[in-house]
């Protein structure tokens, strides 16, 4: 699943979500459910 290889990315990189999320300019708490495979409203 993309979300899982999302994640293996993040950690062998040794990125936490927070740093992650401040690279994209999104919240934590978007990235987390990204990480997850939630749906995200972006309106």
């Amino acid at each position: 699943m993309l979300s899982q290889k999302i994640k293996k990315k993040r950690i062998g990189k040794g990125y936490s979500q927070d740093h992650m999320a401040d690279q994209l300019g999104i919240t934590s708490s978007a990235y987390g459910k990204i990480e997850r495979g939630r749906k995200l409203d972006w309106t």
